[in-house]
């Protein structure tokens, strides 16, 4: 099945899965679900606006990083942008903040809710040039039905 195929199938499924359900960690961590299941990614997870951090929020994989400043790291500079920051090696990219070594690309998406990034929703993959913009425009679909429960 091609990527964008399998993005609106994901994307009909995650309407299902919000629809009656207003926690957002509940709603996270089922997104991550899904996605880190349908895809095999490494880690994918989401890190909530606190302050001057993102914070850990649910996720899928390997034990991460807790806290990312703003504008550190592509989590960071994702918040700091408030854009789609793909990576195809990660390696490349300054200031990347290496949580696991075994992460070599990556995309970070933005959850905005009105003008305000809430949000990241974090993936990473262990192989090299992993995501496009087939992804970045599946899940910013798939984020912007969570951006309303912020």
């Amino acid at each position: 099945m091609k990527k964008k195929e399998q993005y609106a199938l994901l994307l009909k499924q995650v309407q299902g899965l919000l629809e009656g359900e207003s926690d957002r960690v509940a709603n996270m961590a089922n997104v991550a679900a899904v996605l880190h299941e349908a895809f095999g990614f490494w880690w994918t997870g989401f890190y909530l606006v606190q302050g001057r951090e993102l914070v850990l929020g649910p996720f899928q994989g390997p034990v991460a990083c807790t806290r990312i400043p703003f504008g550190r790291g592509v989590c960071g500079t994702a918040w700091q942008q408030g854009r789609t920051v793909v990576v195809p090696d990660v390696e490349e990219f300054p200031g990347h903040i290496a949580c696991s070594s075994a992460s070599r690309s990556e995309i970070v998406v933005p959850v905005i809710k009105g003008k305000d990034v809430v949000a990241v929703l974090d993936i990473d993959s262990r192989e090299l040039a992993t995501f496009d913009a087939r992804d970045a425009a599946g899940l910013e679909a798939i984020v912007a039905l969570l951006a309303p429960l912020f």
